[in-house]
């Protein structure tokens, strides 16, 4: 095989990603030049190492427009290399007689993944989008001696599998770069209008679009408009426990198995008109004692539990109501909340969005969940344009203990009545 000079021009944020690593990630906003990094880095490999197999995934990829493969083609002809490759419908042939293929992770079970064993390389597309099962999976499948993982994604939450990997675990055989559009040297002019107009007429957005922070608000979302609004008017802050007020700990009911429902717990106290939420809690998969713990470490000992309407059922794990097992705990204070009934989801987001003009909330205790409150949002029927609820998703816990707050809510004697309700937008 003829020796190739190549001259590629890489941008200096992404030079720590040319060393040999077993996983490389690239996380950043739109613009960065991401992904045309890791498609050139990969057409050099296949030049370099003839035979290389790689593998190209996203979690769902229903056809292969949504896949880089029309981008490493593009790539292939800039580098003036077209001749050393074979390009099909399917897949893209490399020297040597190697293979560059395109997939889609949710596609794949623990038996069928197995086909991926001999590939040298995976670049992961959108990794924000990768389920925990699809990062658990693909990770001791590509096992060659020498391969890589490579992963490119637009954060959306810290709790996402590959986020976590990356930013949250320290790992010697990782290496990770944040990228942005202020790191291309060639970011084109057309997409700076674009970051400029995005900026001016969608600030809430463009920190999560343009400079790669996590979502905070998505659009539709119950309670997005309202977040905004107690941001501007500072009411999302540093908050101060005060322990001559009761503390009130509203609940909704997780499961102690690995797939069960999160356990959230948001804290609050009454002061006036004021509702104060100082601490938010959410963990998944523990048991009950570990949720009182919890509330012991933290100085909530005294706090009411307040539960839902299933605090009256029995604990798969202790045989015990719920309600029962927080007063052996040691807290005083438990009561349950009546059921609803079948608009119960529509009371508490009515509630909450009636509340809301008067609710502070701790900056930094209740990031989570204010996250929680910023994505939970209604289900739409595509086709027929029709609200079908809220989603039910990882937001939905979050949601429905705070709603639960709401719903439980009683005006203090004196006071007048709540902010009339803002109408932004329907609730089905």
């Amino acid at each position: 095989m003829a020796e190739i000079a190549l001259r590629i021009k890489t941008a200096p944020v992404f030079k720590p990603l040319l060393t040999p690593k077993r996983y490389k990630g690239a996380y950043g906003g739109r613009g960065s030049g991401k992904s045309h990094f890791f498609a050139e880095m990969l057409v050099e490999q296949c030049l370099m190492r003839p035979g290389l197999r790689a593998v190209c995934v996203r979690e769902v990829q229903k056809s292969l427009k949504e896949s880089a493969k029309k981008l490493i083609e593009d790539k292939i002809e800039a580098l003036g290399v077209g001749h050393m490759f074979s390009i099909t419908q399917t897949e893209i042939r490399t020297p040597g007689g190697g293979l560059i293929i395109f997939q889609g992770l949710k596609d794949h079970t623990a038996e069928s993944i197995k086909s991926l064993e001999g590939f040298d390389i995976c670049w992961v597309e959108e990794g924000q989008a990768i389920t925990e099962k699809s990062w658990k999976m693909l990770r001791p499948t590509i096992r060659e001696d020498g391969s890589e993982i490579w992963v490119s994604w637009n954060p959306r939450r810290r709790i996402d599998p590959v986020d976590e990997f990356f930013r949250k675990e320290q790992r010697d055989n990782a290496v990770c770069v944040k990228a942005n559009w202020s790191e291309n040297p060639w970011f084109p002019s057309v997409l700076e209008d674009d970051r400029k107009d995005d900026k001016l007429k969608d600030p809430d957005s463009y920190d999560h679009v343009w400079e790669g922070d996590y979502v905070t608000i998505i659009a539709g979302a119950y309670y997005a408009r309202l977040l905004k609004d107690a941001k501007r008017a500072n009411r999302i802050r540093s908050l101060a426990y005060d322990p001559l007020l009761p503390l009130y700990s509203y609940h909704d009911i997780g499961g102690a198995g690995a797939k069960a429902d999160a356990y959230t717990i948001w804290l609050c106290q009454r002061v006036g008109s004021e509702i104060h939420w100082l601490d938010y809690y959410e963990t998944r998969g523990q048991t009950l004692a570990y949720h009182a713990n919890w509330m012991r470490d933290q100085g909530y000992e005294q706090a009411h539990i307040i539960l839902p309407h299933d605090g009256l059922n029995t604990n798969n794990v202790s045989g015990k109501k719920f309600e029962d097992h927080w007063r052996e705990a040691g807290f005083n204070n438990v009561r349950v909340v009546p059921n609803q009934g079948s608009g119960a989801a529509k009371q508490r987001i009515e509630a909450g969005r009636r509340l809301f003009p008067r609710m502070h909330f701790d900056e930094t205790k209740t990031e989570a969940g204010r996250q929680a409150l910023g994505w939970y949002h209604e289900r739409q029927d595509e086709e027929r344009d029709v609200g079908l609820g809220p989603e039910h998703d990882w937001s939905s816990h979050g949601a429905d203990s705070f709603g639960l707050g709401a719903i439980d809510y009683e005006e203090p004697k004196g006071v007048d009545d709540a902010p009339m309700f803002v109408d932004y937008g329907t609730i089905a």
